[in-house]
């Protein structure tokens, strides 16, 4: 990696050297003193009216505070889209990580600095926190040694790859070939930061049709519990008016009571009709941009996978997939479970959900239905049986007897039924063993999750595991 650091470093010195820089900026050689700076109020609070900038200003910014410090600004904008999607997730972090480069608190009273001017060193502020970003990658070492140097701004192995691939994205190469130390040009591909803000504005596009389909699968929900409400009621009064004690008075009451709650029904019935038509057109929708996503890769160099991340692209590790989707930098999992062998799978709403491998479906619930609200249960072939639970939204194919390849899309993170946040309840049938021990689940540690504190002992070094049989279904 050295080696590739080093051509990465001699490829961008000198589109950051000519660009413009503010004046009396702290030095790169000692952190601030005690005291030295002003930070807002509430540090760690996050502003009613976050700042944005356009795509053009984000590169005049990564590219100045870049020639200030001396690093190149390509990785700075690969940090900023690694950390908080270019200002869109600041945070505060479950690590406390804040603001547009995801300060530690700490960090920042020891490196922030005002590049803007305005009297106070704020991590919320694009200016402020990309040039302190700089400052800081300059004082760990970045002109001699930029990995080093990135893995002291996160320490993770994955978060340097990550960084330096989505760098020569950023530079205009066309992929990397470790073995000549060097970017490699691909004929016909597009590249550079052209390339990475189109593949920005799709990412929005489809996180948020994915959104659409949360909120589309909250009105069905809503409405199937509403008719659910009024059938009752329907039959309840149907029941009392059959009574042959009830006077005439009271029977035409009762009369009048079950034609109000038959017409409330059919029009409920009526709204779940389009509350169903609108989440099949949202997801549709999200089909389609998916398509998208598919046809940019043929033109785009959309191997990085930094990028791909992004659309929360199926990670493939021999047969099995990892069945969350986003990448390491929004996807984590703990070593244990709060009360019983079980993986939970934290990730942001919405983010897609794959067959882990080759399966069948034997369950599904397409509607919140007992602790496990919407899932499925696949049953490999193996004979190794698996649940999903919380889902937002199953995918319509998703029923019992269909058979998935491994990475098919099966729905969408959510928290329904016994969930307290987004995140994907992964367990084994029955329930005698922690998915996240297992072999195939820890090769994918780093590449499509971060582990939530320490990660748990290898899978080689587990032989055998023993807990309580319990079955997370309904």
């Amino acid at each position: 990696m050295r080696r590739a650091v080093l051509v990465l470093l001699a490829a961008l010195a000198a589109s950051s050297a000519a660009d413009a820089q503010p004046v009396a900026l702290p030095s790169a050689a000692t952190p601030n003193a005690p005291g030295a700076i002003v930070v807002p109020f509430s540090l760690s609070t996050a502003p009613a009216v976050p700042e944005r900038r356009s795509y053009e200003q984000l590169l005049s910014l990564w590219r100045s505070a870049g020639s200030a410090y001396g690093v190149p600004w390509e990785v700075l904008g690969a940090i900023n889209k690694i950390e908080s999607n270019f200002g869109r997730n600041m945070g505060p972090s479950s690590a406390g990580a804040l603001g547009w480069m995801q300060f530690i608190p700490d960090t920042w009273m020891r490196w922030g600095l005002d590049a803007d001017g305005d009297g106070v060193a704020n991590p919320w502020d694009p200016e402020d926190a990309i040039y302190a970003a700089a400052r800081y990658l300059a004082a760990a070492g970045a002109q001699d040694d930029l990995a080093r140097a990135i893995f002291a701004y996160n320490h993770a192995d994955w978060y340097v790859r990550d960084v330096l691939e989505l760098a020569r994205v950023f530079a205009g190469g066309g992929g990397f070939d470790p073995t000549l130390g060097s970017s490699v040009s691909t004929p016909g591909l597009v590249n550079g930061a052209e390339s990475v803000f189109r593949l920005d504005d799709l990412e929005k596009r489809l996180n948020e049709a994915r959104r659409a389909v949360n909120r589309e699968q909250r009105d069905v929900t809503a409405a199937e519990d509403a008719v659910g409400r009024l059938e009752t009621a329907v039959l309840g009064a149907q029941q009392r008016a059959g009574d042959p004690a009830l006077g005439d008075a009271e029977f035409q009451e009762l009369e009048r009571e079950v034609t109000r709650l038959v017409l409330e029904r059919e029009a409920a019935i009526a709204a779940l009709a389009r509350a169903r038509e609108d989440l099949k057109e949202a997801a549709e929708q999200v089909r389609a941009l998916e398509e998208q996503v598919e046809a940019e890769a043929n033109t785009v160099s959309f191997t990085t996978q930094p990028i791909a991340n992004g659309f929360g692209e199926a990670h493939f590790s021999g047969e099995y997939v990892f069945p969350v989707g986003g990448g390491p930098s929004v996807v984590s999992v703990a070593a244990t479970h709060h009360d019983y062998p079980a993986a939970d799978i934290a990730a942001p709403e919405g983010s897609p959900l794959y067959a882990l491998a080759d399966s069948v479906v034997t369950r599904s619930f397409p509607s919140e239905y007992g602790r496990c609200g919407i899932g499925l249960e696949l049953e490999l072939a193996d004979g190794k049986r698996y649940v999903y639970c919380h889902l937002s939204y199953l995918e319509p194919y998703v029923v019992a007897g269909t058979a998935l390849s491994a990475g098919t899309p099966v729905g969408l993170v959510g928290s329904t039924g016994n969930s307290t946040g987004p995140h994907l309840h992964l367990g084994r049938i029955p329930s005698t063993s922690y998915p996240q021990h297992e072999a195939w689940f820890q090769s994918f540690a780093g590449i499509a999750f971060s582990w939530q504190g320490e990660p748990p002992p290898p899978a080689a070094q587990r032989a055998s595991e023993s807990g309580p049989v319990i079955t997370f279904t309904p």
